[in-house]
């Protein structure tokens, strides 16, 4: 488990529940609509988001797309329980990611822009002197 404590977009953080939960399968125009995020019930992983104006839009499989606006906070539990992150608003689109991450979820959250290549190779520096020691 690594800790994450990071400042990220909104649209980084909504890229990275996508990528990890529904990318397979979601709709086009819901990957590329800024204002759709997935949510998941609590017995298979929650997904929560947390918005002044949230409409549901459609449920396939296990996640609910709905359509957020002014989103304060989104909170994602990974299936196997072992990620565990929360994205907070600072500014308008702007916040905070904060938890615990899986190294699965580390390549999702490198790749969908939350965590920087610098913070990935620092972090796996840090590890490999801390292992070296």
């Amino acid at each position: 488990m690594v800790t994450i404590d990071t400042p990220a977009s909104l649209e980084s953080f909504r890229r990275f529940v996508i990528s990890s939960t529904c990318q397979s399968y979601a709709p086009r125009s819901y990957l590329d609509d800024f204002e759709v995020f997935a949510e998941r019930e609590d017995s298979q992983g929650a997904i929560y988001v947390e918005a002044a104006d949230k409409v549901t839009l459609k449920k396939i499989r296990d996640i609910t797309f709905v359509n957020g606006r002014d989103v304060l906070g989104i909170i994602y539990n990974s299936k196997s329980g072992n990620t565990s992150l929360k994205w907070r608003q600072l500014k308008r689109n702007n916040g905070k990611v904060s938890g615990e991450a899986s190294s699965n979820s580390l390549t999702n959250l490198a790749e969908s822009g939350v965590l920087t290549i610098d913070w990935v190779e620092n972090y796996l520096k840090k590890k490999s002197e801390e292992a070296t020691s």
